[in-house]
């Protein structure tokens, strides 16, 4: 089904890829400070899903259509990252539904599961770094002599594997984080911090 050789390369290529920080990983270490890991599930069932779109995409070339028209792209990234800023702000006031309220209620800091998912989804699709990734990456671990259906959706399963790990360790990380800072009532430091982290995401979003 797939080149055994190609395959060993491409597994610890992709994991250094993931692990290395960026929009996805900067936007689940600052929900897992907010709303823990088990909430942020939600967020990274729409990120891999994203995630997932954008790899098949890029190898069938959607991505070159995308990247070929830049005012539909930059207005959906823009659009993605204004969103994403917002909610960063509201977060640094200690206001919204993703910040930890200062009375100590964690049921007010709920957020809809669809929200979380759009979030995730929003910032897979829309990073335009993404694209270029799996547009340069895939292809050289395709083996032409073989079918190409089994060999990506076997690449795209290891590729979501590895992120959703990913996603996870850097959301345990913030929840740890969120541990640490809440020592003291600092509940409005948490919140100016995940915020900080979020409106880094939305600015990134929009500008990278």
């Amino acid at each position: 089904m797939i080149n055994t050789a190609l395959l060993a390369a491409f597994i610890p290529t992709f994991l250094f890829v993931s692990l290395t920080p960026g929009m996805c990983m900067t936007l689940s270490m600052s929900l897992g400070i907010t709303i823990g890991v088990r909430r942020t599930f939600w967020m990274m069932a729409g990120e891999l899903v994203g995630v997932g779109l954008v790899a098949v995409c890029a190898v069938v070339g959607v991505a070159a259509i995308m990247l070929g028209s830049p005012q539909i792209f930059m207005a959906f990234k823009w659009a993605g990252g204004a969103y994403l800023l917002w909610l960063g702000v509201q977060m640094w006031r200690s206001r919204g539904k993703l910040a930890i309220p200062e009375t100590g209620d964690s049921a007010h800091a709920s957020a809809r599961p669809l929200q979380l998912a759009t979030q995730g989804f929003v910032t897979a699709v829309a990073n335009p770094k993404g694209w270029a990734f799996f547009m340069v990456l895939l292809p050289p671990f395709l083996d032409d002599s073989r079918p190409l259906a089994p060999q990506l959706a076997a690449l795209i399963a290891i590729i979501l594997m590895i992120e959703w790990l990913s996603l996870i360790l850097y959301a345990s990380g913030g929840k740890t984080l969120s541990k640490l800072l809440s020592r003291g009532s600092n509940v409005r430091r948490i919140n100016r911090v995940a915020g900080t982290l979020m409106m880094g995401v939305g600015v990134w979003l929009a500008l990278g």
